[in-house]
């Protein structure tokens, strides 16, 4: 991999331990790893690919720590209802419309849609996973996924025995498609799908795995938790941890657990499982605000998500991150409960080290790989920059980001993929969106 130097940029967002924030400063780059930042000796740059970053932030890639990429083909099926009713109406559309050319379709709009937000990770959960993960990998993401499991069927018709038969096998397909190094996941949709003995199962064959992560849906809504005390007398944390899943053997990531119980949260904490904090989707959704300040000061940690598209709507990082710091100080009623830095720490080091990957991305420090966004700071909303953090969290947004480095690798330069032919993706997009439609119509 060549060398690549960003210079002359005018802020660089460490995102580091001591919120370092470098200014008319450059980073050299080379075979995916930062190898300087300031100053760098024109000898060490010899050869190496030039992007412009006057006028221009420079901060990590944001890490999507929950979503499901694939589901942008359903944007919008699924209005004014409640989780429940969400899931209703979404299944029997991925049932009768999501296949794995589909879905695959469907991870390379979501991949772009992410890369253009200035998201580089997604901790993606999806079935037909391994079509999902090709085509993300395709637009050029850093992608996390593994296999889904049900109890039942499922929309992708597999039953219990083939799910756990595939958990032998889909290691090979994904490292065959190549990408960056990212944690073997798998991924039990939650416990009010999958039963206590299940989970049991699939935790005594991942625990052995070289470098496994488990995510799974969590305390969502208040019908979510009602549902499992009321059939199985525990909350989803308790069936999870008599499942064996936060011994702290390996990294665990809650889709949202937005409701989760005092003794709950000790049970998370003292795991060191993390929750994706998806203020977009939970609020359309009317599934609740997590009470930052409180799970913080449990000691557990929150890193940001999008959830998928079909019920936030989209896979803006950047609104997920706003609406984080705005939610933080109205469940607290407290202005300065969450510090700007903070917020963004969730959304890049703190998703980092949710994946068990803090030593690897997440923040621009020598030695890590090269997840980076350039963001353009010649506009108005942008103009005078006073407090850099708070700029980026309050005030920036998607259509700002213009370059995207993933692994070294320029994969969106003038906000255009480097990757893909976005008109030919668009319009393929088109006609398949408007057959799920019709099949979800159908179903």
């Amino acid at each position: 991999m060549p060398k690549l130097l960003i210079e002359n940029v005018d802020y660089i967002v460490t995102v580091d331990e001591a919120a370092t924030t470098h200014r008319n400063a450059s980073v050299l780059i080379f075979d995916g790893t930062i190898t300087a930042i300031g100053d760098i000796n024109p000898a060490d740059a010899e050869g190496a690919e030039r992007l412009d970053g006057r006028n221009k932030l420079l901060l990590p890639g944001f890490i999507n720590l929950h979503t499901h990429t694939p589901m942008t083909l359903l944007r919008g099926l699924s209005e004014d209802v409640d989780l429940q009713g969400f899931l209703k109406r979404v299944w029997a559309a991925e049932g009768a419309a999501m296949d794995p050319d589909t879905t695959y379709l469907g991870a390379q709009l979501g991949a772009l849609e992410s890369l253009q937000a200035g998201s580089t990770t997604q901790l993606d959960m999806y079935f037909h996973h391994v079509h999902a993960h090709r085509g993300a990998r395709s637009v050029g993401t850093r992608h996390l996924g593994g296999p889904t499991f049900f109890d039942f069927p499922g929309p992708d018709n597999r039953t219990w025995d083939q799910r756990m038969a595939y958990l032998d096998t889909w290691q090979q397909e994904i490292a065959e498609i190549g990408g960056p190094a990212v944690p073997t996941v798998v991924a039990p949709h939650g416990t009010y799908t999958v039963s206590e003995q299940h989970l049991t199962d699939i935790i005594s064959v991942i625990r052995h795995w070289d470098n496994p992560l488990l995510t799974i849906h969590m305390s969502e809504n208040v019908a979510e938790n009602q549902d499992v005390l009321g059939r199985f007398g525990k909350t989803p944390t308790e069936i999870l941890q008599s499942a064996g899943g936060l011994d702290g053997a390996f990294p665990v990531v809650y889709g949202h657990g937005v409701h989760l119980s005092e003794s709950d949260r000790a049970i998370v904490a003292k795991a060191g499982a993390a929750v994706a904090h998806c203020p977009g989707s939970n609020l359309k959704l009317a599934s609740g605000a997590l009470n930052w300040k409180l799970w913080h000061a449990d000691g557990i940690r929150v890193g940001i998500g999008t959830d998928g598209c079909s019920s936030s709507n989209d896979l803006d990082m950047w609104q997920a991150i706003r609406l984080t710091g705005l939610l933080a100080r109205l469940t607290s009623g407290e202005p300065d409960t969450t510090p700007a830095i903070d917020v963004l720490r969730s959304a890049t080091i703190e998703g980092a080290r949710a994946l068990g990957m803090g030593d690897t991305i997440g923040s621009i420090e020598v030695g890590k790989r090269a997840d980076v966004q350039l963001i353009n700071l010649d506009a108005a909303h942008l103009t005078p920059v006073h407090d850099v953090h708070a700029l980026l969290v309050y005030a920036a947004g998607r259509g700002d980001v213009n370059d995207v480095i993933v692994d070294g690798e320029i994969v969106l330069k003038d906000r255009k993929s480097t990757r893909i032919d976005e008109a030919e993706l668009l319009q393929k997009s088109r006609e398949r969106g408007a057959a799920a439609a019709k099949a979800a119509d159908e179903a």
